[in-house]
């Protein structure tokens, strides 16, 4: 088994989508609550190419599992757009794996803080993964939804794995 975190091709864009709209609705949400979300969870390929964006892809076998998305915010932090697991792959090790590394990366570009802002179901994961609760953010799709608000301290020292 060959596994590799790697930049994500342009041409895997609606690849990157489709894992994006199946893994949340992996969480028992209803048809209409994801058609309200899709917006957000499509990879457009102005995002994708916006030189603030980086898209990393977890591949098994040629595989593509999971992919995470950082997006730039100032000079000291930066912001988890998108972590999200294909549902075949949910709980095996994948979604954990993409945070380390992605923890990793922005600790190593020499970011202060990463800045997640996540689905309720969420939560546990990143709280796991060492983040601490800030706040919450109302949802940009679905108005009165709010959305927990996590931060991860970053240290230069935990360089790319």
């Amino acid at each position: 088994m060959t596994i590799n975190i790697r930049k994500a091709d342009q041409g895997e864009i609606e690849l990157l989508s489709e894992i994006a709209i199946a893994s949340k609705a992996h969480w028992g949400y209803s048809s209409e609550f994801i058609d309200l979300c899709k917006h957000e969870l499509t990879v457009t390929p102005e995002k994708f190419n916006a030189e603030c964006f980086t898209h990393m892809a977890y591949e098994c076998d040629g595989v593509i599992l999971g992919f995470y998305a950082i997006g730039t915010l100032n000079d000291k932090e930066c912001e988890l757009d998108a972590l999200f697991v294909r549902p075949d792959s949910i709980g095996t090790g994948v979604g954990k794996a993409l945070i380390k590394h992605a923890i990793a990366f922005v600790a190593h570009q020499g970011f202060d803080r990463l800045i997640i802002n996540s689905d309720p179901n969420a939560e546990r994961f990143y709280l796991a993964a060492g983040a601490i609760l800030i706040g919450e953010e109302e949802s940009n799709s679905i108005k009165g939804r709010y959305l927990p608000v996590l931060s991860i301290p970053l240290h230069a020292e935990q360089g790319p794995s």
